[in-house]
């Protein structure tokens, strides 16, 4: 498998083999039996007179519902009462959006609803409040020691896309999960405008809100891979002066000084412009790939940046660009990946992927949806967004990251019971 430059790849593949009685024999291939036991249906809603498809869903009696939609389905109110109505007794959560990925493509201003429905996997929702920047990292301690539990396999989460700390978040989800755990998600999007985004959970609808969903039991598959597609421009510069996600100074100068210095007539258009020129950074625990940071507001009069996700003070941070057909490539590497070391995915594919990567392929962002399509095949039910920040493990072993910038694609199945 090729590489797409010096683009930060994660790949991480879980299953209980030994419970389930499987190996993996020479080249890396799983041995176990593909299963329809869990199944999956989806909506999609584009008007207010499309509420009726929902009693489409209402027969399987699903044990959770994934909700994926624009800023207007969550702020004119009646989602959650809606949904809760027709599904009393699932698991609720999704959130806003920078656009609704589908088999269909990418949409704009619709609500993708999927179903689920389990033969032998729990899941459990929890909900809890980020109403400060400094609460991200409590936040997520409090969730992971809420679904932790012997039999916990993995978490879906999903977090405010603005006033939040999300590197901060995922940390606090991992301890109080431990690293053993597979977690994956993102933070919710509202079209780029990077104001007031939503976040849906079994209590309701709030711009406020962090939702975790716990599966639980022997015989949950999952898989996920990520991948960037951006390549580093112009030499390393140093974080001099750095507060949580808030650049300071980079080689002792402003970081917004230097910042505006690279992007030339593209400085005019900040903060929106800074989605198509995120910094690489490299992290002691990231295994040598590199973590990638989106720019999400600046600080004229003190001079600094605020990023989606923290950055530790000493790290080299390096410009990034990219072009549309190498984000297409990351996005079927991602796809490619993810099916090297997982089963043939035939059931769920959730993709997140970066709303600045939506800025930089316009009317091509199609081709990103299709490209993973098409190596995932046709049998999976395709749901997800684009997001303010994409949620992985990094590498097989290593811990959940924060990342921007990527294409993140999680696959979701139960395995026969033997």
């Amino acid at each position: 498998m090729g590489t797409c430059g010096v683009s930060r790849f994660c790949l991480f593949f879980w299953l209980q083999s030994k419970k389930l009685g499987h190996s993996v024999p020479a080249g890396g291939q799983w041995r176990i039996p593909r299963s329809r036991l869990m199944r999956v249906q989806q909506v999609i809603l584009k008007t207010d007179d499309d509420w009726g498809t929902l009693e489409a869903l209402r027969a399987m009696d699903p044990d959770g519902v994934l909700v994926f939609g624009s800023v207007s389905w969550f702020e004119h109110g009646g989602l959650h009462s809606a949904l809760r109505e027709r599904f009393p007794r699932a698991r609720l959560l999704g959130c806003s959006t920078a656009g609704e990925i589908s088999r269909e493509g990418v949409s704009s201003g619709a609500c993708v609803i999927t179903a689920l429905k389990f033969d032998a996997t729990r899941l459990q929702c929890i909900t809890l409040p980020v109403p400060r920047m400094e609460d991200s990292f409590p936040a997520g301690q409090g969730l992971g020691r809420a679904l932790a539990a012997p039999d916990l396999q993995a978490v879906l989460v999903y977090g405010p896309g603005v006033a939040i700390n999300g590197s901060a978040l995922v940390a606090g989800l991992t301890q109080g999960l431990g690293r053993a755990v597979p977690i994956t998600g993102g933070l919710a999007g509202d079209d780029g405008a990077f104001v007031r985004t939503w976040v849906l959970g079994d209590e309701g609808v709030s711009d406020r809100n962090a939702v975790a969903l716990g599966l639980y039991g022997s015989r949950l598959l999952l898989g996920h891979g990520s991948y960037g597609g951006w390549l580093p421009f112009g030499p390393a510069r140093r974080v001099t002066r750095v507060q949580g996600n808030v650049l300071q100074e980079l080689d002792g100068e402003p970081a917004l000084t230097i910042y505006k210095r690279y992007l030339g007539d593209h400085a005019k258009d900040l903060p929106a412009s800074g989605l198509l020129f995120p910094f690489l950074m490299e992290e002691a625990d990231t295994g040598g790939r590199g973590l990638i940071r989106t720019i999400l507001g600046v600080d004229e009069v003190s001079g600094s940046l605020i990023l989606a996700g923290e950055v530790p003070q000493g790290a080299q941070l390096k410009l990034m660009q990219a072009s549309t057909d190498r984000l297409i490539d990351g996005a079927e590497h991602a796809a490619e990946a993810a099916l090297a070391l997982a089963p043939p995915a035939d059931v769920l594919a959730i993709l997140v992927s970066c709303v600045g990567r939506r800025l930089v392929m316009g009317s091509r962002v199609d081709d990103e949806v299709e490209a993973v399509g098409d190596v995932l095949g046709a049998r999976p039910v395709l749901t997800g967004f684009y997001s303010n920040g994409e949620i992985c493990p990094l590498g097989e072993e290593g811990p959940c990251h924060l990342h921007n910038q990527t294409m993140t694609i999680t696959t979701m199945g139960e395995a026969l019971e033997i």
